[in-house]
């Protein structure tokens, strides 16, 4: 390491002159070195930004891809009534059969949810019954599988097929 920093020491000195204040030694050597090294940034520079371009674009290109996918739309539409309407405003844009059709799973699950909480002595036991749905259709979306939930999964895609 000590030889190294000695011979750049040994290159400076020739470039800028020894420590007894005397001119440099090779002044045009200096500058062209300086011209070089400033095209090398610039090409250098110029190198990055279009890899950096390129890279951008592909991942716009992939996040594009990723988005439209009906899986996505499938998994959106479990996350709340909130998620639920956003998944719906993507598929209505460019619908997808994976993604109708867990969006119409996830409503006919938060509709008898719903209906089951009104009733008074069970309600608490009752939404056990939509979470299990919900956990099971989730777990088919993740996996991109049409899977129709127990009990009312295909009435929910014969109720609701105008989605």
């Amino acid at each position: 390491m000590a030889d190294n920093n000695k011979g750049l020491n040994d290159d400076l000195d020739d470039l800028l002159g020894d420590d007894n204040g005397s001119t440099p030694k090779s002044e045009g050597s200096f500058s062209d070195s300086a011209r070089d090294f400033g095209e090398d940034a610039k090409r250098q520079a110029n190198d990055f930004s279009n890899g950096a371009r390129q890279s951008a674009n592909e991942f716009s290109n992939d996040a594009h891809r990723a988005l439209s996918d009906g899986k996505n739309i499938a998994i959106i539409a479990h996350i709340t009534l909130i998620g639920w309407i956003i998944a719906l405003v993507m598929n209505n844009d460019k619908k997808t059969q994976l993604g109708s059709f867990y969006i119409r799973q996830v409503l006919g699950i938060m509709l008898l949810g719903i209906i089951l909480s009104f009733i008074p002595v069970i309600n608490f036991f009752a939404w056990l019954l939509p979470l299990i749905m919900w956990i099971m259709s989730l777990i088919s979306a993740l996996n991109a599988q049409e899977k129709p939930v127990f009990l009312l999964g295909e009435q929910f895609q014969d109720w609701f097929k105008s989605l």
